[in-house]
């Protein structure tokens, strides 16, 4: 609900809202290389779905690469332009993957039925000591509604003709929380509003300023991304609408 110092802003403001699906992340108690969830579930971390006649991602030097997110599609609620279904995947390089060295793969429906890779070998527990997630994660689903966020570029509403910052600077401290638990953009979560600890890179390219937040990784007990960081997948909407993720792009910052 909207705070009540808000409500002179509600009707301008509704239009800026947008549907999310938010994450719930819950560590498991597997050891690194254990997994007991199964191979087309979403996980944070773990044991990849993936077909035998695909090639397995590799890093810029050739080495294969950590599966770090799997978001299969039936498991999650429905978001508009978003996949119904298919295995959608983050990777990130074992050693360099603060370069942004980087792969995101989907894996179609139809695809789901091929034989799949059951012999992960090739990756061993130091593989994963650089990696920003540290535990096995099974992941759970909620919809619901970002209202704004005080990072995101593409939340440019003017409140009294003042930024997000401007006018938050001049409340009580009351109203200040209430305005920034209202406009919260944090958490694990699909679509929505972004948050950064630095700033929107769509901001800075006439290309990617409309891009939509596929998937944010936030800090948590066992994930963080260099200096308390975030994680993003972010793409255009006539990619994300084709399934074309090899238009999708991986971003991170931290403090």
């Amino acid at each position: 609900m909207i705070p009540e110092f808000l409500k002179k802003f509600e009707l301008d403001l509704k239009p800026y809202q947008r549907e999310v699906v938010r994450i719930k992340a819950k560590p498991r108690k597997e050891e690194l290389l254990e997994d007991n969830l199964g191979l087309t579930t979403s996980k944070f971390l773990g044991t990849p779905f993936f077909p035998k006649d695909k090639e397995y991602p590799k890093d810029k030097t050739g080495k294969p690469m950590i599966m770090i997110a799997q978001l299969n599609f039936e498991q999650i609620p429905k978001l508009e332009f978003f996949p119904k279904n298919g295995i959608l995947q983050l990777f990130l390089s074992s050693n360099d993957w603060y370069d942004e060295d980087s792969k995101i793969i989907y894996h179609t429906k139809e695809e789901l039925n091929k034989q799949v890779l059951d012999d992960f070998s090739f990756l061993t527990i130091e593989d994963y000591e650089e990696i920003p997630i540290y535990k096995l994660h099974q992941l759970s689903f909620e919809k619901g509604i970002d209202n704004g966020g005080s990072e995101d570029s593409q939340f440019d509403y003017l409140f009294d003709g003042v930024d997000f910052w401007d006018f938050i600077e001049n409340l009580p401290e009351e109203q200040e929380k209430q305005f920034g638990e209202y406009f919260d953009s944090t958490g694990h979560k699909i679509g929505g509003y972004a948050e950064f600890t630095q700033s929107d890179p769509r901001d800075y390219s006439a290309e990617q300023r409309n891009d939509i937040q596929v998937l944010q990784i936030d800090v948590d007990d066992h994930i963080m991304f260099g200096d308390s960081g975030l994680g993003h997948i972010f793409i255009s909407q006539e990619a994300l609408i084709k399934k074309d993720f090899s238009k999708a792009y991986f971003y991170w910052d931290c403090c």
